[in-house]
């Protein structure tokens, strides 16, 4: 690995002296607006923090920004790095293992994707339950870091059943439209043909999109727990008779931006609650 997440986790740490993040964001294509919402106590452009890698891509606009979110202490990214933008894959795990080292202990990521299903269209939202990483990469390829996990790890289970339960509830409350399903992580930069498409639904895809694995192998081999959700920005190739192309993509993730924003804030306010009553019944039990 080129990059080090210890010099990069250092001088965020440097940025915001004291503050301990517990919940890692990584927001996708036209989802930028989320970071806007944080009480900020630090932001700070990828390119001022050492050993941390760059966005290159349109929509995403390459800031870190720690502060809280629904009360929740978070460390948010304001775009992410993809393997299509070439480099090392193995970087791709930097911005993760730095978040874990600053006490991150779970990663919820978000992504911009297109749908299998011509119910769950533009302006829906998908919670991941699994994901086929169909790019032939993995950040963790190479040799291991046993200081962040063992060379071999299971992914049964990977977008955790509790976080996921958990999401769904609140979706429920607020009467937000929430599927669920397979998302499958393509290479690009090109968007896939119709023939990889009708491949991809026998492989049992629901969604579709360029990013997303990366951070959930780090986060999982660190131990961290991760609950995803695709912005449904377009209906994958021949399904629709609209040109797929990035420009649409930015303009149809605005959809169901505020949806989404509304459902990480109360998800976030309702998982301190949660996390808090675990620590003072934890703490009731040690008295005893």
């Amino acid at each position: 690995m080129s990059l080090n997440p210890y010099v990069a986790s250092d001088f965020i740490q440097s940025r915001a002296p004291g503050f301990n993040p517990r919940v890692g964001i990584v927001l996708g294509s036209g989802l930028g607006g989320l970071a806007d919402e944080i009480d900020a106590v630090a932001s700070i452009p990828f390119a001022e923090i050492p050993d941390f890698p760059q966005s290159t891509v349109e929509g995403h606009e390459g800031r870190l920004i720690l502060g809280r979110l629904g009360g929740m202490p978070v460390i948010c990214m304001q775009g992410r790095i993809h393997l299509y933008e070439g480099g090392d894959p193995q970087d791709l795990a930097v911005p993760v293992r730095a978040m874990k080292l600053l006490g991150v202990e779970i990663l919820l990521v978000t992504n911009a994707a297109g749908s299998f299903h011509e119910e769950v269209g533009p302006g829906r939202l998908m919670l991941i339950s699994d994901h086929i990483n169909f790019t032939g990469k993995n950040p963790l390829a190479g040799e291991n870091d046993e200081r962040f996990g063992p060379r071999f790890f299971s992914m049964e289970e990977a977008y955790d059943p509790t976080l996921r339960a958990h999401i769904k509830a609140v979706a429920k409350e607020l009467d937000i439209e929430l599927s669920e399903g397979v998302y499958l992580h393509y290479l690009g930069p090109n968007f896939e043909t119709p023939a990889e498409i009708n491949a991809f639904r026998i492989l049992g895809a629901d969604a579709v999109g360029m990013s997303t694995t990366p951070e959930v192998l780090a986060a999982r081999h660190a131990g961290m727990r991760v609950v995803a959700i695709s912005n449904i920005t377009n209906l994958v190739a021949g399904l629709s008779k609209t040109k797929l192309s990035h420009e649409q993509t930015l303009e149809c993730a605005k959809l169901a931006a505020g949806d989404l924003e509304k459902l990480v804030v109360i998800f976030l306010e309702t998982l301190k609650r949660e996390l808090l009553k675990a620590h003072i019944t934890e703490k009731s039990n040690g008295d005893d």
